[in-house]
């Protein structure tokens, strides 16, 4: 089995890993460490904290973040298709138009049922 084939990969992996990992080092280690009173005190809009921290959310705030990220993942599949709309022809194009019109059934379907109100 040659594994020269897999140089380039685990070269990326170092390479990806010690430029993650060696500014966090250097400032941990360069970095001033003076903590005091004021830094660590819990901190909350510029003012003492009046709440307990595990307070609930509304879970419109998680449907309206989670219908943000959903929709933005469907709209990035719109950039390889514009990329390659000359190779892959009429085919892709209609299959792209179909996939568009189930993601706009969706919003319409999300937008009837209020789910988009942030009342």
């Amino acid at each position: 089995m040659n594994l020269d084939q897999y140089l380039p990969v685990i070269l990326f992996i170092l390479v990806g890993t010690a430029v993650g990992i060696a500014p966090q080092v250097l400032g941990f280690i360069f970095g001033p460490n003076r903590p005091d009173a004021a830094k660590n005190s819990p901190y909350e809009c510029g003012f003492e904290a009046f709440e307990d921290a595990r307070m609930k959310f509304d879970v419109r705030y998680y449907l309206v973040a989670i219908l943000f990220i959903l929709f933005d993942l469907e709209i990035a599949f719109l950039f390889p298709w514009a990329v390659s709309l000359r190779e892959i022809g009429a085919t892709g194009f209609w299959a792209m138009m179909v996939f568009l019109g189930i993601l706009v059934v969706g919003f319409i379907y999300e937008w009837k049922k209020g789910a988009l109100d942030w009342e």
